[in-house]
């Protein structure tokens, strides 16, 4: 039985779907990007961050975006933190661990009501709000006009997680990803700390 879910999900220009190292897409939506290549759809349930890729070719194909790929800054990932926050109260969505990186962002999350694409969604258009609300959106120039132009990249990359065993590794790596890009570990007040199912 599915017990929690290990999501990833990037900034908008992030992972392309036709990233060399693979992508969970199925399809690339823009003539501009598709020169650059079909959708590389894989069935992969691992990080493919570390794959050994053609960087020339991703940087290219990155140059092909209606807008910049986004990096959030420190202030910018505080306004996404407590846009979780201000979600997962009222929810009453379980966060087990957070780590918001400048390009993408982990999380686990206890099974709850909503599918998990349907919190991915939730989660993204909070934080959205948050920035707004904040003047923290990447692209202000933009905003007033329709809805907010997208910070975030489109779905979402997911392992349910079937045991304590599955979440308590899911949790390890959440809490070291930032260490592996050379920033420190986060501690958002949002995070429950995970005691085993038999707790929640």
């Amino acid at each position: 039985m599915v017990l929690a879910s290990h999501v990833i999900f990037g900034a908008y220009g992030f992972w392309l779907p036709n990233d060399p190292r693979g992508s969970w897409s199925d399809f690339v939506g823009s003539w501009e990007l598709f020169r650059f290549g079909s959708a590389t759809k894989t069935n992969e349930r691992r990080s493919l961050a570390w794959r050994p890729h053609n960087h020339a070719a991703r940087l290219a194909a990155k140059s092909a975006l209606k807008r910049q790929a986004v990096q959030f800054d420190d202030s910018q990932r505080l306004a996404i933190g407590a846009g979780f926050q201000s979600y997962a109260q009222r929810s009453g969505l379980i966060i087990w661990a957070c780590s918001i990186m400048p390009e993408h962002v982990h999380l686990i999350l206890a099974r709850h009501r909503l599918k998990v694409e349907q919190l991915v969604i939730q989660l993204k258009g909070r934080a959205t709000e948050q920035l707004v609300g904040e003047n923290r959106h990447p692209f202000p120039s933009q905003l007033g006009i329709g809805p907010p132009p997208k910070c975030f990249a489109r779905s979402e990359w997911k392992v349910y997680l079937e045991s304590d065993a599955d979440i308590q590794r899911g949790i390890r790596y959440v809490e070291e990803n930032p260490e592996k890009e050379g920033m420190p570990r986060q501690t958002w007040p949002f995070v429950t700390p995970f005691k085993g199912i038999d707790f929640v």
